[in-house]
């Protein structure tokens, strides 16, 4: 007699489940933003290259690893139906990337035209920033060695602009990619006109004070827009941080602790401010780095007086080079407060929780402390395409390839952005947890013992019901 419950034995099938929330997305915002139009004519011949772009998309919204991988996931039988595929090679992808990439300006144009035919912003002020990208292989010209912003100084990289409206909008509208050891000053000129042909006069362009210079404050103003952007600390600064208080300076918020004085001048406004927050941040981090030079000059000297080997991480370990050490540290002379006084007075320059604003056009304080900071929403684009689109490593041999991989990576980053734009109630969701909403929408293909395939669908939840009950209608 049967006395405790069994589960079934599992048997296996020929059933499929593939994320349909995804790839029903989007195939809504292909449509919506005309695509079929703007890369149709870079490919006549051969596979459709628009259904291997809708299929290209949906992967790297779902599983979005590499793109042989994405070759395997698109070669599914039922992927292929559902696209009315025939069965391709991996180089097929590449050469989709390919042509991307050597059509970068038209389709970048092509596709800013739609947008701003589509929608009639209530502005187009902009943000701006850029970013680097490691590559993996060395046979692209545009890979070279600069400021890694992944940090990873050993690898090549890419360095790449971005522009977006900035808020309420929040929707990218350019890309621009240079070679790895372009600094921000320079990339900025590639940036902006980019984009300086969409804005309405009077626009704000927003970059941050790694390409401010006065050539590019120059060029926006030359187009009749105006500019913030943060500036580096100098000597007159200093004068007028000493006599801060005597000054009288404005309460921005009082609970933050941030205070600040407008110096106008004839062509731009400087706001210079003081945040009690990033003080005690920035005091931290000096106190930080007095410690740890006490405990290296520690660490010396006391392999100096025990007459031993200097520890690994302060020798040159090269079997090129030949040193002969000779050194003596001031811990010898000095007692070790008098050391901390040594270093903190190196350190410590006064300038700890200042910052400086500059504007062409006249802000209030909060005004300019207020736009400067939302800013931070291109660095929220950055995070999404490294991290949750995953642009990043590139794993591409030609330039063409890779600029071709980066913008779909953009189209991908836009379609969330556009969705954000149209969907309040997901203004402030990640695009880490949209692309699982999406993907948790599957349908399973239960062909087990059935002459016709049944198809059924499961995991609705708020967010995907949300995205795909959604009327694009035009704002």
């Amino acid at each position: 007699m049967q006395t405790k419950l069994r589960t079934h034995d599992i048997v296996p099938n020929q059933n499929i489940s593939f994320p349909i929330g995804t790839i029903k997305f989007v195939d809504r915002m292909y449509e919506f933003l005309n695509f079929e139009e703007i890369f149709g004519k870079h490919k006549k011949k051969g596979i459709d290259i628009n259904k291997l772009l809708r299929a290209l998309i949906s992967y790297k919204l779902s599983d979005n690893f590499s793109i042989k991988r994405g070759h395997s996931w698109i070669n599914q039988s039922e992927i292929l139906e559902l696209y009315h595929l025939d069965e391709f090679t991996e180089r097929t992808l590449y050469r989709v990337l390919t042509i991307i990439g050597m059509n970068r300006y038209e389709i970048i144009s092509d596709i800013q035209d739609f947008i701003f035919k589509l929608y009639n912003f209530e502005h187009t002020d902009i943000n701006m920033d850029w970013t680097s990208i490691i590559l993996h292989g060395d046979k692209a010209p545009l890979g070279k060695h600069g400021y890694s912003r992944d940090h990873r100084p050993d690898k090549k990289q890419i360095t790449v602009g971005v522009s977006e409206l900035s808020s309420p909008i929040n929707i990218p509208i350019g890309l621009t990619v240079e070679p790895g050891n372009i600094n921000d000053q320079t990339h900025f000129e590639k940036t902006y006109l980019q984009v300086n042909k969409r804005l309405k006069k009077d626009s704000l362009v927003i970059f941050d004070k790694g390409a401010n210079s006065v050539t590019n404050t120059a060029m926006v103003r030359a187009d009749n827009m105006h500019y913030l952007t943060a500036k580096k600390l100098n000597k007159s600064d200093d004068k007028l941080i000493a006599v801060f208080e005597e000054l009288n300076p404005e309460i921005i918020d009082e609970e933050s602790g941030i205070r600040g004085i407008k110096i106008e001048k004839p062509s731009s406004t400087n706001y210079l401010i003081f945040s009690k927050e990033l003080q005690k941040k920035q005091l931290k981090s000096r106190a930080r780095k007095v410690k740890r030079q006490i405990e290296e000059a520690k660490a010396i000297q006391k392999s100096l007086d025990d007459d031993k080997q200097l520890p690994k991480k302060f020798r040159i370990n090269n079997l090129l080079v030949d040193v002969d050490y000779s050194l003596q540290t001031k811990l010898i002379e000095l007692s070790e407060d008098e050391a901390v006084k040594l270093l903190e007075d190196k350190f410590i320059n006064g300038r700890e929780g200042f910052f400086c604003l500059k504007s062409s056009k006249n802000l209030t304080l909060n005004e300019a402390l207020r736009t400067y900071r939302k800013k931070d929403s291109i660095e929220k684009i950055f995070h999404s395409l490294k991290n949750d689109i995953e642009i990043k490593p590139l794993r591409v041999w030609t330039d063409e390839s890779i600029y071709g991989a980066l913008i779909i990576g953009f189209i991908t980053q836009l379609f969330i952005s556009l969705l954000r734009h149209e969907i309040s109630d997901l203004k402030h969701t990640s695009t880490k947890f949209i692309k699982k909403s999406l993907s948790n929408l599957t349908v399973t293909v239960d062909s087990w013992e059935r002459k016709t395939k049944k198809y059924v669908y499961s995991n609705f939840d708020g967010i995907n019901t949300m995205i795909l009950r959604l009327n694009w209608a035009v704002s």
